[in-house]
């Protein structure tokens, strides 16, 4: 059996996937080892499940709500077999786990191992010592090592809270009934997905939030998706800090003692799911043996081009501490390929990077917050349109929401945009290829009639024109 490999890869996730098949494409060898299931977060835990089942919560929401947005039609829905849509969800999984990662690794031909990966040797001569399951170890060696190990849900040490137990965003795609009552914990993009799906399939939903909802956002955000959620019968409790965590011994529910804005407050739930934060997988690696350095939090220190403090050993995706998108660990796996095995040197740059909460109505945005063009000294020109001028969200009688572009007041260069609306996510790719393009040239440019992105160039004439005296396309 091969021990000695080109490339050797810790984890099987997007990552590590995506410099697999950079590596093999180069005509490197490559080995790739997993201790868990193949695949990685985003198909089996992360994405796919949770935007599956946000779909079909979205499904039911839309069947309940349509009745009071469209005259004439008349819907209704019903209790959720959640034992069916968890299972259905899971088929997805392993068909897509299946088709594009199994399939894809035995086309490239690279090896597989499973087991426990840790580093051995020395600085200089670092090895990869696999453990598998029935205690046998293989030694591997490789000119170049990619730690791809992605992150986990992190919990904070409150009080009880190990002894009671919770639900992360892992475990919370697994259950087979709908709680009657649910607080979450947390409000950024994790909290506020899985607050809205459990509250559509039927959950009395609390969220605990410390600050305000999607605080990395602008604060149009937070108002707009509080009211969404006020809306929806989900509460929101703000400057809420957990303290401690108990379970009710009469109705065994799960009691949290939260200090709310100075004074002490109880929430009671039947569940209680965590939703603060994720934190490196790197613990059981090693990394001090063959000294590559690490961050508070566990996660691998890396240049921007993705190297550690050890010249051979590189590190990709969640586990660098960047950004926690899957398409963020594709393109830092292909960077590693590239800058490991051709030596062109490639940076990762986060200037355009795009981001999206897959709520209803859904988050995106893309560039600089109005808040971050203000802390790096530009002067900042920016305008918030109500989509009550936007034509499709008037067709799709949902008005919810907004569309924000920030400009450099001096040269009218665009630089950010953010949008609360149906298919923003959509919005925020559109607004990749504007960034940096003026005002004026977004204004004067083509957009079709009655599509989302419309606004796009609403919201741009809106820096110069009352768009309140506009008629339609003009």
């Amino acid at each position: 059996m091969q021990t000695r490999y080109d490339l050797a890869i810790i984890g099987s996730g997007g990552a590590a996937f995506a410099a697999a098949i950079r590596a093999t494409t180069l005509g490197k060898s490559v080995v790739m080892v997993e201790r868990g299931t193949f695949g990685g977060t985003c198909v089996n835990t992360g994405c796919v499940p949770s935007k599956a089942l946000i779909a079909a919560a979205e499904a039911r929401h839309v069947a309940a709500d349509a009745s009071t947005r469209f005259p004439g039609i008349a819907t209704a829905a019903d209790l959720v077999d959640m034992a069916a849509l968890v299972g259905g969800k899971q088929d997805l999984v392993e068909a897509l786990r299946g088709e594009k990662y199994v399939d894809i690794a035995d086309s490239y031909g690279w090896q597989i191992r499973h087991g426990d990966a840790a580093f051995a040797g020395t600085p200089d001569a670092p090895v990869l010592e696999v453990t598998a399951a029935d205690g046998t170890v293989e030694t591997i060696e490789a000119e170049h090592y990619l730690v791809a190990t992605g992150s986990r849900p992190w919990a904070p040490p409150i009080d009880g809270l190990d002894e009671v137990g919770y639900l992360t965003s892992t475990t919370a795609m697994e259950l087979t009934e709908v709680p009657e009552s649910l607080l979450v914990l947390g409000g950024g993009y994790v909290a506020l997905e899985q607050a809205q799906l459990f509250a559509r399939l039927g959950s009395k939903v609390t969220l605990l939030v410390r600050s305000r909802l999607a605080s990395k956002e602008e604060p149009e955000v937070s108002k707009a998706v509080q009211e969404v959620f006020a809306h929806e019968g989900i509460r929101v409790v703000r400057r809420a800090v957990p303290t401690r965590v108990t379970r009710h011994e009469a109705t065994g529910q799960v009691v949290v003692t939260a200090d709310v804005s100075g004074g002490e407050q109880e929430f009671r739930a039947d569940q209680v799911l965590l939703a603060l934060g994720r934190r490196p997988v790197t613990d059981a690696l090693n990394l001090d043996a063959v000294e590559v350095k690490t961050g508070e939090t566990g996660a691998i220190v890396v240049t921007d081009q993705l190297g550690s403090s050890n010249p051979r050993i590189w590190a990709a995706g969640d586990v660098t501490g960047h950004p926690e998108f899957v398409y963020v660990a594709a393109r830092h796996g292909t960077l590693v390929a590239e800058n490991a095995f051709t030596g062109t040197g490639r940076s990762v740059d986060y200037t355009r990077l795009p981001r999206v909460t897959f709520t209803g109505p859904a988050i995106g945005a893309v560039g600089m917050t109005e808040a971050q063009v203000l802390a790096a000294g530009i002067r900042c020109d920016c305008r918030v349109l109500p989509l009550d001028y936007v034509p499709r969200a008037l067709v799709n009688r949902d008005v919810r929401g907004f569309i924000k572009m920030v400009a450099n007041a001096d040269t009218g260069e665009i630089l950010g945009l953010t949008a609360v609306s149906k298919d923003a996510g959509e919005l925020a790719a559109a607004g990749v290829h504007i960034l940096g393009k003026t005002i004026s040239e977004v204004a004067d440019a083509w957009a079709p009639y009655l599509t989302m992105t419309e606004g796009i160039r609403i919201v741009a004439k809106a820096f110069t024109t009352d768009v309140s005296k506009l008629s339609c396309c003009a």
